[in-house]
């Protein structure tokens, strides 16, 4: 039993080229179609939910810090995946990447990995997105019925976040209709909520107090830390970006400058409307669902809160479009290597895209977040991202030792030192998550390894 044969990157692009409209995908996304699809999957969650859980419990004021910290680890996992995507232009992201340096059992365990972090953060996506529309609706004096309003929680006697569940099938559906139609929607709206971050700092800055940000560090530098593997979750999606090689015209110089340029514009707007935020409200009341609106309307700017929730709106709109996107071509990548079913990996002859890949995804995804409260779902998620970045960091000095020849468009700059600082960043993160979450990693990887035992190793294509 061979569990680390490797697939090589020549045959995955060939793999790519070849077939017809029922196995291959439409090459119609270009280098600012991706920079606009990676700063739509960056901005959500992130900024406008989980800046004020992270501020409140972990770092204070010093969320600025902890952003940076995030966006350093992510700045060195993005070169490394710029590399490998410019070398191995294919779907499936960092399952593929582990294929060529590691072999199938790691390449498994990765799209298993990818298949939580995509589908768990969807999920924790909606969740949020639900929350604003909430939120929304009730300075309309508009409320949802409990039972319909939240994940099930018997004690408050919610069964189902409704909203949450009908997002995540309208995306799915939009998905569905083929990748220019989803480009031009999520242009639409990273314009929005770009317009509506910048709203909030143009009119949030005359009420900032610098007093606010004393004590600076009120949790000390651990308490950074701990903010900056929270705010991590705020990061994911640029990885997403990967997944779309195969239909990039050009991936090998594309793919590089969507990756790194959306990675670059999204930590500047972090770094901005965390300082903003923190100087508004006192970091200790910071704690709740739509912590942007809730310091606006502390200052009684209760009409750009409003616009501020629509743009919120907007903007996770986009992340759960790009994340669904994802995981539907990861399972495309692992399905036509025969690990999964076959029919995951089937191309609708009109729209060219994996319908039936799509639809389960989203069916998944959206059970997930009518289901389970947003706290269990994000810190999930940032384990398992972090873990395919440290493994994909790793696979560069790998791939640079066996395939020392393969084209790159895009090379790290000092290997073996930026992967290796990656890798340890990423684990150092990792170490800072709650001992919870890491049962949860861990039973969800044994999980996958039967399934790979009991599925993928006897019907993987290198069998054949």
């Amino acid at each position: 039993m061979d569990l680390f044969r490797k697939k090589s990157a020549e045959s995955y692009i060939e793999e790519g080229n070849a077939g017809d409209q029922t196995t291959k995908l439409k090459k119609s996304l270009g280098a600012m179609d991706l920079t606009i699809l990676g700063v739509g999957a960056i901005i959500g969650t992130g900024i406008f939910v989980l800046t004020g859980v992270a501020a409140a419990e972990h770092a204070g004021p010093g969320l600025v810090l902890s952003f940076v910290i995030a966006a350093i680890a992510c700045v060195l996992a993005a070169l490394c995946y710029s590399e490998f995507a410019s070398s191995v232009p294919v779907s499936g992201s960092a399952y593929a990447y582990s294929y060529t340096a590691f072999g199938e059992m790691f390449a498994w365990i990765l799209g298993w990995d990818l298949a939580l972090e995509y589908g768990v953060a969807g999920a924790a996506v909606a969740s949020g997105w639900s929350g604003y529309l909430k939120g929304l609706l009730d300075g309309f004096g508009i409320q949802l019925p409990t039972a319909i309003s939240g994940a099930y929680n018997m004690s408050e006697g919610t069964y189902i976040d409704l909203p949450a569940v009908l997002i995540i099938l309208f995306i799915t559906y939009l998905l569905t209709r083929g990748i220019q139609e989803t480009a031009r929607f999520n242009t639409i709206m990273v314009v929005i909520k770009i317009a509506v971050i910048l709203l909030f700092v143009a009119v949030g800055i005359f009420y900032v107090k610098p007093s606010n940000w004393s004590p600076f560090l009120p949790y000390g530098m651990s308490g950074v830390f701990n903010g900056a593997a929270a705010v991590f979750f705020a990061y994911i999606g640029f990885d997403a970006l990967s997944t779309a090689a195969e239909e990039v015209k050009n991936p090998q110089r594309d793919l590089p400058i969507g990756i790194i340029s959306s990675l670059a514009i999204c930590t500047v707007l972090y770094i901005v409307v965390s300082l903003v935020i923190t100087g508004i409200v006192p970091f200790g009341q910071l704690n709740v669902t739509d912590p942007v609106a809730f310091a606006l309307r502390f200052v009684n700017q209760n009409l750009v809160a409003g616009l501020i929730s629509l743009g919120a709106i907007a903007g996770m709109t986009t992340v759960l479009l790009v994340l669904l996107y994802g995981q539907s071509r990861l399972l495309f990548a692992i399905s036509r290597d025969g690990m999964l079913p076959k029919v995951l990996s089937k191309i609708h002859v009109k729209t060219q895209v994996p319908v039936v890949g799509t639809w389960t995804t989203g069916i998944i995804i959206a059970v997930l977040s009518g289901l389970i409260p947003l706290d269990r779902l994000a810190s999930l998620t940032s384990i398992g991202t972090l873990f395919a970045f440290a493994v994909v960091s790793l696979g560069i000095i790998v791939m640079r030792i066996t395939s020392p020849d393969l084209p790159r468009g895009f090379r790290v700059p000092w290997v073996p030192f930026i992967p290796l600082l990656s890798a340890g960043a990423c684990f150092y993160l990792m170490f800072n998550l709650s001992k919870e979450t890491w049962q949860g990693f861990l039973i969800w990887l044994l999980i996958g390894i039967v399934i790979y035992f009991a599925y993928g190793y006897r019907h993987s294509k290198l069998n054949k």
